[in-house]
């Protein structure tokens, strides 16, 4: 039996919905943390039973790990949000690659390598998880190097820390490369989270796009996975009933699976 839990991204449903009332219909559905909320709204998010399921770890997307120059002002930031994270009882952190800007593939991840080893042991001893961040290059995040599942996986391999994985984006990887229930098989030991949307679009995960999540939640029930599934996708008709929907499907599939 699996234990993954339900989790949604504030950024994508805030927009619709005022702050309790959102709080108020992820506890009523089912969901049991909200990913990237503003600072200002994690007491209500706690004080609601919710669980602050990750948080950003250092900035920026863009200027990331793989460029040694940004290493010092990486781990500082990383420190300091671990301190946050043990206090909050936040169990991921998420890392970004940055963009290549001319970097080739192995230089990037041979300077993304050092640069999280220089934080495993101290993610190690607060017990909080960093997790590298896979995006596509393609469409949302031109020229950013963790944008294919094998270049993640050599990373994290070497840093080679039970508190160092991936975060696999089921929605990104979909872009880059498809054949994602496979990758699960292959690779979920370097998954420490994943993210849910449908593509193309970045809507509701359900028959209107092209992935098909009900395998796919099985496939990462089956690896016995017990973090959490993030839902990180941005409605096209009513955020709540969205929301109430992406779960049901998600639940079910693992019941099935169970069954």
């Amino acid at each position: 039996m699996t234990g993954y839990k339900g989790a949604l991204a504030w950024w994508c449903f805030a927009r619709a919905l005022e702050p309790q009332a959102l709080v108020d219909h992820a506890v009523r559905v089912g969901y049991a943390g909200i990913e990237l909320a503003p600072q200002d709204q994690w007491s209500r998010i706690a004080n609601a039973g919710l669980t602050l399921a990750t948080t950003g770890g250092h900035g920026s997307i863009a200027e990331g790990l793989n460029r040694r120059e940004h290493h010092d002002r990486i781990e500082g930031e990383i420190l300091t949000n671990l301190e946050l994270a043990k206090e909050w009882g936040i169990p991921n952190l998420i890392c970004f690659s940055g963009e290549r800007k001319g970097l080739d593939d192995e230089a990037g991840a041979e300077a993304t390598i050092e640069g999280l080893q220089r934080v495993a042991g101290a993610a190690e001893e607060a017990g909080v998880t960093l997790i590298l961040e896979l995006l596509n290059s393609k469409v949302d995040h031109p020229d950013y190097q963790a944008d294919r599942t094998e270049w993640g996986v050599e990373v994290v391999k070497a840093v080679n820390s039970p508190r160092v994985k991936l975060l696999y984006d089921i929605y990104h990887m979909q872009i880059m490369e498809g054949d994602i229930i496979r990758t699960i098989d292959d690779n979920h030991q370097w998954f420490g989270h994943y993210h849910v949307a449908g593509n193309p679009g970045r809507h509701e995960p359900d028959a209107s796009q092209e992935l098909h999540y009900p395998p796919i939640y099985a496939a990462i029930a089956r690896t016995g996975y017990e973090g959490f599934i993030g839902m990180e996708f941005v409605p096209v008709g009513d955020a709540a009933t969205a929301l109430t929907e992406a779960w049901a499907t998600c639940a079910a599939a693992l019941a099935t699976d169970e069954g």
